[in-house]
């Protein structure tokens, strides 16, 4: 797991400067995770982390579900801070792992509702097969306990970390991902995942933005245009490991391919050691941007009206 520190970029959204008494600039976190899949906070947790640190709008994108947003959304109401419900969900595109944030979500819809609990089976018989494989190596870990712990419907390999270090058989989750649960070693087990086309596809059924989430982080410059081809509505250019660079270069992106701008610090609370909330703040004005785009979205299309040549 990386645990390099996180960059900033508080002070590399071109904020304007407070003068002549004007109020203060606004900001919004775009990519935030609770314990309805592998961060820590509860959803009011994490909502007065946000309020202490100024957020005036938040997203919530747990992985592969929207369980969190309702609760969210209300305590996001109670405190004043406009919310977007969303998710993150792990596609390919040409044999890249990419990952792209749904936002502004209709929660109410039935296919999509229905994909995340077919994605959230996935993800529970993965939680198996990593115990089974731990099992095969003389760790004695039980899927009940794993389960227990996580307390959630989308489960991931932080939760068997946390087990591994619950039971004694590790002691940080550092040594449980490079002893166990990184890729090619002995309890890894890769995800299966939709393409990219299907993931976006799955967004906008329910009325929601596509956003390709971190893409310094996959290196998926080369697929963006493809992305784009089938549908992308963003890019997240502001993230935790983003350096100031790298946002700049992801703008750049953005623009040429007319894309709407995201950011967000990608907390997971406690889970990888460090709360993250407050690391990465985006201009209100580019959240403004992507919630005006998913409202038009939503509206029905006015019906071209012929004018008469006579």
């Amino acid at each position: 797991m990386d645990q390099s520190p996180p960059v900033d970029q508080s002070t590399k959204t071109g904020l304007p400067a407070v003068e002549n008494g004007l109020s203060a600039p606004r900001f919004a976190d775009m990519h935030l995770h609770t314990s309805f899949s592998d961060g820590t906070y509860s959803p009011e947790e994490l909502t007065e982390h946000g309020r202490r640190h100024g957020l005036s709008a938040m997203a919530l994108t747990d992985h592969d579900t929207v369980d969190g947003c309702q609760r969210m959304a209300l305590a996001c109401e109670k405190a004043g801070i406009e919310f977007a419900p969303g998710t993150e969900l792990t596609a390919e595109i040409n044999g890249h792992e990419v990952h792209l944030l749904g936002y502004f979500l209709d929660l109410s819809n039935a296919r999509f509702l229905s994909e995340m609990s077919s994605f959230q089976n996935v993800r529970q018989d993965r939680i198996r097969e990593m115990v089974a494989r731990l099992n095969e190596i003389g760790i004695p870990l039980k899927e009940e306990t794993v389960f227990k712990l996580a307390n959630c419907r989308s489960p991931g390999r932080p939760h068997v970390a946390r087990a591994l270090i619950q039971e004694g058989f590790c002691t940080t989750l550092d040594e449980a991902f490079e002893r166990f649960l990184k890729k090619h070693r002995h309890a890894w087990v890769p995800k299966r995942r939709m393409t990219a086309a299907e993931a976006i596809a799955l967004v906008h059924e329910a009325n929601g933005l596509a956003v390709l989430a971190h893409p310094g982080l996959n290196r998926t410059d080369d697929v963006i245009p493809e992305l784009v081809e089938v549908g992308l509505d963003g890019i997240e250019c502001f993230h935790t490991r983003h350096n100031p660079a790298m946002a700049e270069h992801y703008l750049g992106i953005a623009g040429r391919h007319r894309l709407l701008v995201s950011g967000g610090s990608d907390c997971h609370g406690m889970s990888k050691g460090r709360p993250l909330i407050g690391t990465v703040k985006l201009e209100y004005r580019h959240y403004e941007a992507l919630r005006d785009a998913a409202t038009a979205r939503r509206l029905p299309r006015s019906p071209l009206v012929l004018q008469s040549s006579s």
